[in-house]
């Protein structure tokens, strides 16, 4: 390592907001350590953190993931130019038929087993799927269902 390419290094870890950076490298080793960091603005930056975590975990605790319960091929329609048997926005109820898989020639109807909405379909029409691999997420908790 060079004289530029450690200047590099500094200058890079200058304009970020590393505030400690090792490197070692044969028989060099560089230590860097920013100091007089503001706490004002480290606290409030942790604040907006937790605020956004407890946002997402929200979201997240009234989300329920369909997961394939087989290996096969993913199916959105009861056949070919048929419509769908879901959307995004569709309302679903305990028991409704999400997606057919096809295992070994037969076709396995996936049955949602929550009340919801469907807020993302995870796998493409016609699309092979793994055992455990997530297909749809469904927002609970509406009583409007």
């Amino acid at each position: 390592m060079d004289i530029k390419g450690i200047q590099e290094i500094i200058k890079a870890v200058d304009n970020s907001s590393l505030t400690f950076l090792e490197i070692i490298s044969n028989d060099i080793t560089i230590r860097m350590k920013k100091e007089g960091l503001d706490i004002k603005k480290e606290i409030k930056v942790e604040e907006a953190r937790v605020e956004t975590q407890l946002q997402v975990k929200d979201k997240i605790e009234n989300l329920h993931v369909i997961k394939a319960p087989l290996v096969g091929t993913f199916y959105r329609a009861p056949g070919p130019n048929l419509k769908p048997f879901v959307e995004v926005g569709t309302k679903v109820k305990k028991g409704d038929t999400l997606c057919i898989i096809e295992a070994m020639k037969i076709m396995n109807e996936i049955q949602s087993d929550v009340d919801g909405e469907i807020v993302e379909i995870l796998v493409e029409n016609e699309t092979m799927v793994e055992y455990g691999q997530e297909l749809f997420k469904i927002k609970v908790g509406d009583r409007n269902v």
